[in-house]
């Protein structure tokens, strides 16, 4: 089979590696091997060649996360410039800086987007869409160096525009519409005739990835319901890879926007999205915005903490599974030096031991007076992190309460450990913990040190969002950076809610911001670290909070805010 083959087949399961793969076991093990920037490999391995792929065990650094989209329920009403007004964005669009992201480039990493709308166009009718490379197309050609998908550029795109049938000529749509709605939202055109609409950065270029859906033998094991749309970590990566190369230093400017999020991982911004966007935020003239995610209502987050002075250091966590749950996964990390053992405690009083840990090993055990199966992975030392790691992955849970006894091992220095379910639309029914830490619940990769991370507030009256995930970094890092306007966002012929709203406002003022700063020669020399630095500055404040803060981070984003603090105003 061709290389392209197995990354789209089923038969080949997906890995990630921070290591070089050698021709010869490429060759023996049927690999497929995708190098990626920063000494990351994307690796494509036949099912026959992985010793449980039942189980599909490998290290967790190794597993592919799956990525959910980032906005909530919206409704019709007509354009309101309120979240733009809010932000500062609009002064600056009018003189006499006039910033409207001309020159630069936005980049959206979603779920397409629909080229045919006027708001992505210039007066004239033609696109402003340099390039739309869409995943899940096999029939075109993929941009130079990758393997799959079809790219289209804006010379295919012009000329489909002007047929009578565009989409004969250029096939990509954004069937659900998240992605279109972030387009329109960082970079819409100005429209006036017989409907109103703008965006942040009205003259900036765009370039589009459409992801493809994660594979099914992925959604079988983490176990989510039919329907939600779910994307692979190694897929949005060679994304960032293609629209960062749209980049021209010191001149074209590259903002990428991710409006995606999981809650799987360290949270600390240890995975291999969050370090390759890290190393891509240093870089100059970029500068990387992602979401924090709508996860801070959901009770999928728990913090523990124990103390010396227990005789038998424990706690016992308590997650309440709704009926007709399909099933879910919960990850658990310990800090530093302390070790753990977690048992666990059905609804109808069967018990699973505790067990310790081992590398590369997976423990299943069925109940006997239920239909739940539960399988137990983990290791002591995870490498990404030095912590302990656990894996609980529970099929056809039990409605009721079930309990997860976390005890120590031996005496207790640090004491804390935290524990994550899935994101929201990751599970089918009711999960959550009944004591729940609503801070801590920011979605990966918004842990991501160098990048932008932006939750959301309601630009009416600068109450915070409350489904909008909160910091800090579990690694005690300030997340998240700012806040935005991300609740009822005028977006395509209606209104939205979400921090993918807040991240895509964000990104079109990043672009004005850049405009000034690269395009326009007056700081030429700026990343993603700068952009961050000078809008935490300019933020606007409240007295009655401290900054930086776990909800709000340094601040709500404010571009006029910004402008005065370089001038000393």
């Amino acid at each position: 089979m061709l290389c392209k083959e197995k990354i789209l087949s089923e038969d080949y399961y997906d890995v990630i590696t921070d290591f070089p793969v050698s021709a010869e076991a490429a060759a023996n093990l049927d690999l497929c091997v995708v190098p990626v920037e920063e000494g990351y490999n994307l690796v494509y391995i036949h099912r026959n060649n992985v010793v449980n792929p039942n189980e599909y065990y490998f290290e967790h650094r190794s597993m592919p996360k799956l990525y959910g989209l980032m906005q909530g329920e919206g409704g019709k009403a007509a354009f309101d410039p309120t979240a733009l007004i809010a932000s500062g964005i609009t002064r600056l669009q009018r003189e006499p800086l006039a910033l409207t992201g001309r020159g630069c480039v936005i980049a959206l990493i979603d779920t397409g987007i629909n080229y045919t709308d006027p708001v992505f166009r210039f007066p004239d009718g033609s696109s402003r869409i340099l390039a739309i490379w869409d995943q899940t197309i096999q029939t075109g050609e993929p941009p130079k160096g990758f393997l799959y998908g079809s790219e289209y550029s804006r010379e295919e795109i012009d000329r489909a525009l002007e047929a009578e049938d565009p989409y004969a000529l250029v096939p990509t749509r954004d069937e659900i519409g998240h992605g279109s709605d972030l387009a329109a939202v960082a970079a819409g055109s100005n429209l006036m005739e017989g409907e109103q609409f703008l965006g942040a950065a009205p003259e900036a270029w765009i370039v589009v990835v459409k992801l493809k859906p994660c594979k099914r033998y992925l959604r079988d094991f983490y176990l989510l319901p039919e329907g939600v749309p779910a994307y692979e970590e190694g897929d949005i990566m060679l994304a960032v890879q293609y629209v960062d190369s749209f980049a021209k230093a010191f001149q074209r400017p590259v903002i990428t926007c991710i409006g995606l999020g999981t809650g799987q991982g360290d949270h600390s911004g240890n995975s291999a999205l969050a370090k390759y966007l890290d190393a891509v935020a240093m870089r100059r003239s970029r500068a990387v915005i992602v979401c924090g995610g709508n996860e801070g209502n959901s009770g999928h987050h728990y913090l523990g903490s124990m103390d010396g002075t227990q005789i038998t250091p424990r706690t016992d966590v308590e997650v309440r599974v709704g009926e007709g749950t399909k099933g879910f996964l919960l990850e658990f990390w310990g800090a530093i030096p302390d070790t753990y053992t977690i048992s666990l405690r059905s609804p109808g009083g069967e018990v699973i031991p505790a067990v310790k840990v081992g590398l590369r090993e997976v423990l299943t055990y069925r109940c006997v007076y239920e239909r739940t199966r539960v399988a137990v992975a983990g290791t002591l030392v995870e490498p990404t992190t030095g912590e302990e790691w656990i894996l609980f992955r529970l099929d056809a849970p039990t409605p009721g309460i079930w309990t997860f006894r976390v005890e120590a091992v031996r005496e207790v220095h640090n004491g804390t450990f935290h524990m994550w379910l899935p994101i929201t639309q990751f599970v089918s029914g009711e999960v959550f913990f009944l004591q729940p830490t609503p801070f801590g619940t920011l979605t990966e990769p918004g842990m991501a040190e160098h990048v932008i991370t932006v939750t959301g507030y309601q630009a009416g009256n600068n109450s915070f969002y409350a489904e909008s995930g909160r910091g800090f970094a579990r690694s005690g890092g300030v997340k998240p950076d700012l806040a935005a306007p991300g609740v009822n966002v005028s977006v395509l012929r209606g209104t939205r809610s979400g921090d993918s709203l807040a991240a895509a406002i964000t990104a079109g003022a990043a672009a004005q911001f850049m405009q000034w700063a690269v395009v326009e020669g007056n700081e030429p020399v700026v990343g993603s670290r700068e952009v961050k630095h000078y809008f935490a500055r300019g933020a606007a404040r409240s007295e009655a909070i401290t900054y930086p803060n776990r909800e709000w981070g340094y601040g709500r984003l404010d571009m006029v805010g910004t402008f005065n603090a370089m001038i000393g105003v």
